[in-house]
């Protein structure tokens, strides 16, 4: 269960996160990427984001591009927070797939 403290910073990560996706989706053409979640270990070490792509056959491709220039997206996301977080958590990007998962769902149940 996250604590109160875990929530919050989970929620400005979110933000902060989104805004830096948005600056760099408007290099990428035709891929939309948005952060569904970020989740805080309890020592606020670790800030794990899952992002939802669309289409998704590109997730793998898009997530592997930011974990390869995660010091830049970093040093981005620590000039955006410095002033409200006195340990800034390690990024990691993961693939939220639970909207393929749902459609897969659906499409069981038609049929």
């Amino acid at each position: 269960m996250d604590s109160t403290r875990q929530n919050k910073i989970s929620r400005l990560i979110q933000k902060e996160l989104s805004d830096i996706l948005l600056k760099l989706a408007k290099e990428s053409r035709g891929i939309m990427v948005s952060v569904s979640i970020v989740r805080v270990s309890p020592d606020l070490g670790v800030a794990k984001a899952y992002l939802s792509v669309f289409p998704s056959e590109k997730g793998n491709e898009v997530v592997n591009h930011l974990n390869e220039n995660i010091k830049a997206i970093r040093i981005d996301h620590v000039n955006r927070v410095r002033h409200q977080l006195r340990v800034i958590p390690e990024l990691r990007f993961y693939i939220d797939d639970s909207l393929d998962y749902i459609d897969n769902i659906d499409k069981l149940l038609k049929e």
